[in-house]
């Protein structure tokens, strides 16, 4: 099998509809789960392009995973990290993680924080295996966020 080739760009105000559809379909096996839509398919992307630093990223000119950030004062939280259904299972995920944390070095940043349903416990282990840790949970519509972090 050849090499895949990844990019990452920067998304702008023209990929809000391609972000919007490999969001919500990188969420839907959760909405069963919950009974909603998570909150990253109830965005508006077409706002969030401009406010926060989204990263594309494509194997082999296909737009497969993303990662979405807001920069804080004192450390990067990613606010969406979503892997097209076709591509899960690739390290995409991975290689989105890395890529942030490699952003929030050149900024200074000691930190990056996240956070996810307490009910995605498939993400949850995924982020414990790349060092995050759970720092604690709140009661959210009806279930529970848990918040987690990884010093760098």
């Amino acid at each position: 099998m050849a090499a895949q080739r990844i990019e990452i760009k920067r998304a702008g105000p023209g990929d809000a509809e391609a972000i919007a559809a490999l969001t919500d379909a990188a969420y839907a096996k959760w909405v069963p789960l919950i009974g909603r839509k998570p909150k990253p398919m109830t965005a508006d992307y077409a706002v969030a392009v401009r406010q926060h630093m989204i990263d594309l990223l494509y194997l082999d000119g296909i737009l497969a995973a993303l990662i979405e950030i807001i920069p804080q004062p004192d450390c990067i939280l990613i606010e969406n990290l979503a892997v097209s259904p076709d591509f899960q299972g690739k390290g995409l995920g991975r290689h989105l993680m890395a890529h942030v944390e490699r952003m929030a070095a050149a900024l200074d940043h000691r930190r990056v924080e996240l956070y996810t349903n307490k009910l995605f416990a498939q993400n949850v282990g995924f982020y414990q295996t790349l060092g995050y840790r759970i720092d604690r949970e709140e009661a959210f519509r009806g279930g529970f966020v848990v918040y987690m972090s990884k010093e760098l």
